[in-house]
């Protein structure tokens, strides 16, 4: 709560709480609100694999939590286990309609498509966003993999995926909302929700990036794909002044990368996971 409030300060407005899987965190309306309070933050926002969702929702649209994010890679009950390891595809379904019917505007749902293992299911993706009236965002397949095991040929570009798209729905791209925005958006000419596409390998936004990620450990992260952390937990935990952490923050983002090198033959996997930085 102090950092976002030293950052709001500096103007930061908006705030992602991300995982793991943030609903685990206890207090975790407690948190919202609070940050909410903060004066600047006019956004606060999260994203979860959507298992608790339920049991939580009210407390956190009562805190004043603006939009939802869910992450959703399939909507086969086998697949889904393959990639989340665990069954409750169900679980995850009624979530985002329950995130839907409480207001949360808007709903977002991710979904990594990967060739040969989801890839087949963006069609039906794309339906169920529509369906819904939700935005369906796609990713490319990023190398922050626990295996280390991503190769580039099993990314679907963000330019083949719109392809397809294109081919089966009817939709008209419409422009960004903020210079920053990461997903290249288009909406279903009916009207029924929207279809985004975040296409961070091959078509790197890293010159708009806004981002910095606080990791639970309390180090800062200017990149996805950055191999050094800023230690900001022992300024924290210490109870430095808030210049001492003014000073830092300013040091740490105009040192921000300019860009991630995905491609280069120099880039090298960052050993934190994506489950581990928050998305």
């Amino acid at each position: 709560e102090r950092f976002a409030r030293i950052a709001a300060g500096l103007g930061i407005e908006k705030i992602r709480i991300t995982g793991g899987e943030p609903l685990l965190r206890s207090g975790i309306a407690d948190l919202i609100s609070n940050i909410r309070a903060i004066p600047g933050i006019k956004d606060v926002a999260l994203t979860s694999n959507g298992f608790l969702f339920r049991r939580y929702a009210q407390q956190l649209k009562d805190a004043g939590l603006s939009r939802m994010t869910f992450s959703l890679d399939s909507l086969d009950a086998d697949n889904f286990e393959k990639m989340t390891g665990r069954k409750g595809l169900q679980d995850v379904l009624d979530s985002i309609d329950l995130a839907k019917q409480l207001g949360f505007d808007p709903v977002k749902v991710n979904a990594v498509i990967i060739r040969n293992l989801n890839d087949h299911e963006l069609e039906d993706l794309v339906q169920f966003g529509k369906n819904r009236q939700i935005s369906m965002r796609f990713i490319e397949y990023m190398p922050l993999d626990h295996a280390k095991a991503w190769q580039k040929t099993m990314v679907i570009t963000g330019r083949e995926m719109i392809e397809r798209i294109q081919s089966s729905f009817d939709i008209e791209q419409v422009p960004p909302s903020n210079p920053s925005e990461t997903a290249k958006r288009w909406k279903h000419k009916d009207g029924q929700g929207e279809v985004g596409i975040i296409a961070s390998v091959s078509e790197p936004f890293c010159q708009q990036c806004n981002r910095l990620r606080l990791t639970a450990d309390g180090q800062l992260r200017t990149c996805l794909f950055s191999h050094h952390e800023h230690d900001f937990k022992a300024h924290l935990r210490a109870g430095s002044a808030d210049q001492a952490i003014i000073d830092q923050l300013k040091t740490v983002v105009w040192g921000k990368e300019s860009g991630h090198k995905i491609g280069h033959e120099d880039f090298i996997q960052p050993d934190r996971t994506m489950s581990f930085i928050g998305g």
